[in-house]
């Protein structure tokens, strides 16, 4: 999983050689970062976008989710795990069936921040 301390400059994790190339490719697939981590799952990136067009403090279960997301409801709860382990989710305490929300989280403001980059240069 991703830290900070296994960020290298290009200069130094670049190779040199085209077989090495294949190397360093399945040794990051192996390993991956944690944007690596998370888009690895093909329904992962769906879920994300789904997290991004959430008004704030909503709280949903996994059947909402899924709506939400266009996904099944099995899918959600594939990923939910996940989500809650790389700060996307939190659990709301209390709650009975289980209910979620976007987390207040680094992770979180930084995809909200990414998006919003993005969506910039689209314009």
């Amino acid at each position: 999983m991703y830290t900070s301390g296994s960020i290298k400059r290009m200069s130094e994790s670049t190779p040199e050689h085209p077989a090495a190339e294949k190397d360093t490719k399945e040794a990051r697939l192996e390993n991956p970062s944690g944007v690596l981590h998370l888009f690895q799952h093909e329904s992962v990136p769906i879920l994300l976008d789904a997290v991004l067009t959430l008004p704030p403090g909503r709280e949903f279960n996994k059947t909402e989710f899924a709506d939400h997301a266009g996904v099944t409801r099995q899918t959600v709860s594939n990923y939910i795990d996940l989500l809650l382990e790389t700060e996307v989710v939190e659990e709301v305490p209390n709650t009975s069936p289980r209910r979620y929300r976007v987390a207040r989280s680094d992770v979180v403001q930084e995809l909200f921040e990414l998006n919003s980059a993005l969506n910039a240069a689209g314009e």
